[in-house]
């Protein structure tokens, strides 16, 4: 009992980390367009981010139960604990840094890395893996590609008007835009958190199947929204500013864009990573405008922390499982 209560607030921590990590997906633009300002951008995030978590469980089921079986696991307790402080820790590292990286991969490599450790190759599911990083990897390449093709259409159908009738319009959708960002990353993202709950409760034999209890649920929801209110100003600046110089168009472009992937990945119960969505619906619509105006060399950096968050975090959640178990 102890060490569940240990992963509960484990997990909660992860879930508030992942809130404050992740805040810049659904505000960034809205902020950078002065469409919302921050103070009321984050509250209006952390408030849909909750309503968000609390509609959906399908990703929580494939997080809890595909990578592997919870129920077939003789130390899956040790095991979670392990992926969360890794993907804890990897979370806060890329925070400092300014670094838009995934909790979603720091999560799913973590639990990886840990269920190798702990349970052998034999143990983690390779081929249910392999199609949640396929899912992982096929999502920003839509976002890119459909963020620079919503951002022609637009730019088609208002190529007429004045640039301050534009701005001025589209600064107002951005206000439903960036509802619908975070609403839908809360229904993403909050579900690993709860995924990650429910392993542990079929693992130390609380429960015998991948439901999501209700108590689980208000609780990452309450995380994700108050992690959401308290804003990662870090990664805010790096998706507002550092990518693209954004503007109406082009912000609202991303942030629907963004919403219509997430949402998509959610009803298809894949987790996906709602920072590599946006960042890439960011550059696409960039690309669509000017191409040579997106700062590629910050595109790359970002680019090359989504390709090695999933082996670190799986190598540090190994190690650390290996610690674990020599103290418990």
């Amino acid at each position: 009992m102890t060490l569940i209560v240990i992963i509960v607030l484990l997990a909660v921590a992860f879930d508030f980390i992942n809130g404050f990590h992740d805040t810049a997906n659904s505000i960034a633009t809205s902020i950078s367009t002065k469409a919302l300002s921050p103070r009321f951008a984050v509250i209006y995030a952390g408030v849909l981010n909750f309503a968000g978590a609390l509609v959906w469980t399908e990703v929580a089921k494939s997080i809890g139960g595909k990578i592997a079986d919870p129920s077939k696991i003789d130390n899956g307790v040790e095991i979670v604990m392990a992926a969360l402080i890794s993907a804890i820790a990897w979370n806060l590292i890329t925070w400092y840094y300014g670094i838009p990286s995934s909790s979603s991969h720091a999560l799913i490599g973590s639990l990886t890395g840990a269920v190798f450790a702990g349970a052998g190759a034999s143990g983690v599911d390779w081929g249910s893996f392999a199609s949640i990083v396929q899912a992982l990897i096929l999502a920003p390449v839509l976002a890119f590609c459909l963020g620079f093709l919503v951002m022609k259409l637009l730019k088609w159908i208002v190529g007429n008007l004045s640039p301050h009738r534009v701005n001025r319009w589209f600064r107002f959708l951005q206000i439903f835009s960036a509802g619908m960002q975070a609403f839908t990353h809360g229904g993403n993202d909050a579900q690993k958190a709860m995924g990650i709950l429910v392993f542990a409760l079929v693992a130390g034999g609380f429960q015998t199947d991948l439901e999501v209890p209700l108590w689980v649920k208000i609780v990452a929801a309450t995380a994700m929204g108050i992690g959401t209110s308290v804003g990662g100003w870090r990664i805010i600046k790096t998706v507002s500013s550092k990518i693209i110089k954004i503007e109406p168009l082009n912000g609202f472009s991303a942030d629907l864009t963004s919403s219509v992937v997430v949402q998509t990945a959610t009803a298809l119960a894949l987790p996906v990573s709602t920072t590599h969505v946006v960042s890439s619906g960011i550059m696409g619509t960039g690309a669509a405008k000017q191409f040579y105006r997106v700062h590629w060399r910050m595109a790359g950096r970002i680019i090359l922390t989504w390709l090695i968050t999933i082996p670190i975090c799986a190598v540090l959640a190994g190690l650390g499982f290996w610690l674990i178990d020599s103290i418990f």
